[in-house]
């Protein structure tokens, strides 16, 4: 008699293999129309987030890297100088210029800047291969909805000593990539291998000035592109990167939950989620400064009623503000809370041609900057980082104790930038570094508005 044969169970799906199928699978005709326009937004505000970078040390670095490296003609263009190369040194430019002005985006719960990873990568494979605005948008999507969750996934602990731009945005711009070339869902999770195995970026530079943000996002752009490309040539990466016991994971994080990883997919669109930065500051100076900022209209005080000022922030503010005590650098004073809410209270903002050589020597804006602390509040860290809440209290020279609570800082999804806001500040970036006429500016910013209908991505600034 003949046994019958035992029925194997089928093998378990992984996070990463769902992730990857959901990546790949990706159209545009299945993308709410809110999260279409908030990709047009985002793209406008990244592009002219780079625009601004260009004349910035940091970055004309870079840029000289690439054109002693690079080719002198290619398929992608490089915003800055407006002449062609190839995509790997393209994106690689790209992403360096538009993280330098501190003005791109940011995804809240993730604590990641996916624009300035994404847009970079995915506009110059989009380039290469001659895909269309709606191809350019999904791919986009695709890389932002991998990027959030991957940082999600790595937990408050990974951000504490890795800068998540520069490691989960390796995976964003993977998978961005990955779907302007269309790889399917195995391909995709070999090149999310790859990206995993090559993320990093280290929060130390803080504590000395250094130029490494830019690094980061200039690597994150250009290696996840890299890894898409060598996918769709069959080269293989780690089918677990992120939950594996040599991981991502394993190897970066002490809170890492997979469960982030898989979060809504199809129903929950994290593009949508993501804030516009307002403020020329790091988004973790924002809170307070609106905080401060409504509590000085509220109460008509004026820099010189002020005592004394305390921000109530979460952890992660006090991680990476808390090295800069004394900024020497212009990049360093916009990672000083200090530094930021004297510009609040002096000047009443802290826009970007406000923070110049001449104003972190500044006087008045120096001892602004000692009169403010900063204080870990238990119930705003307990909101953070899906919820930035800003608070601030003041002493004022005539004995008064004031308190100020934003629950929803300006940018925020909530309290979001209209597309004239957006407008205007893309054309307050490009002529601060003057990469760009007004004129021009506006016929980028009518072809941005019709992203979806755009026939080819090609050129927006290269002649």
């Amino acid at each position: 008699m003949q046994m019958p044969v035992k029925k194997q169970p089928a093998p378990a799906v992984s996070p990463s293999q769902t992730l990857s199928t959901f990546l790949a699978a990706i159209r545009y005709e299945d993308l709410p129309q809110a999260v279409v326009a908030r990709t047009e937004d985002l793209f406008l505000d990244w592009l002219a987030s780079a625009l601004a970078g260009k004349g910035a040390r940091p970055v004309s670095a870079i840029d000289a890297f690439a054109a002693a490296m690079g080719p002198k003609d290619g398929s992608a263009e490089n915003l800055l100088t407006r002449k062609r190369t190839s995509p790997l040194f393209a994106a690689l430019v790209n992403g360096a210029a538009s993280h330098f002005v501190e003005q791109d985006d940011l995804h809240n719960s993730s604590v990641l800047h996916p624009g300035t990873v994404v847009f970079p990568a995915v506009l110059a494979a989009a380039q290469d291969v001659g895909a269309t605005g709606k191809e350019l948008i999904a791919a986009s999507v695709a890389g932002y909805e991998c990027g959030v969750r991957v940082g999600e996934f790595l937990g408050r602990s990974h951000y504490k000593i890795f800068h998540t731009t520069g490691t989960a945005g390796k995976l964003a711009a993977a998978a961005g990539v990955a779907h302007v070339l269309k790889l399917d869902a195995d391909k995709m999770q070999h090149c999310l291998g790859s990206a995993g195995t090559m993320a990093a970026g280290l929060w130390e530079f803080l504590r000395d000035a250094a130029d490494s943000k830019q690094l980061h996002t200039s690597k994150a752009a250009a290696d996840g592109l890299m890894a898409a490309y060598i996918a769709r040539d069959g080269f293989t990466g780690a089918r677990d990167i992120f939950e594996g016991k040599q991981g991502m994971a394993a190897g970066m994080s002490s809170d890492a939950d997979v469960r982030w990883l898989t979060d809504g997919l199809g129903t929950r669109w994290a593009t949508a989620e993501t804030s516009f930065k307002f403020h020329a500051s790091c988004r973790h100076t924002h809170p307070a400064a609106d905080a401060l900022q409504t509590l000085m209209r509220q109460h008509l005080l004026k820099a010189d009623d002020i005592v004394k000022v305390t921000a109530h922030v979460h952890q992660g503010a006090i991680d990476v503000l808390g090295p800069v005590t004394d900024p020497q650098t212009v990049h360093q004073s916009k990672f000083s809370m200090g530094f930021v809410l004297a510009m609040i209270a002096t000047l009443g903002r802290a826009s970007l041609a406000d923070f110049t050589e001449k104003s972190i020597k500044n006087n008045e804006l120096r001892k602004f900057h000692d009169r403010v602390s900063m204080v870990l509040d238990k119930d705003i860290d307990a909101a953070y980082p899906r919820r930035w809440i800003g608070r601030v209290t003041v002493q004022t020279v005539d004995g008064r104790s004031l308190e100020c609570r934003v629950e929803t800082p300006k940018g925020d999804p909530g309290n979001t930038l209209s597309r004239a806001e957006l407008e205007d500040k893309a054309q307050r970036l490009v002529a601060y570094s003057g990469a760009a006429t007004a004129a021009e500016m506006n016929e980028v910013i009518a072809r941005i508005w019709n992203l979806h209908d755009e026939a080819s991505v090609r050129d927006f600034l290269a002649r």
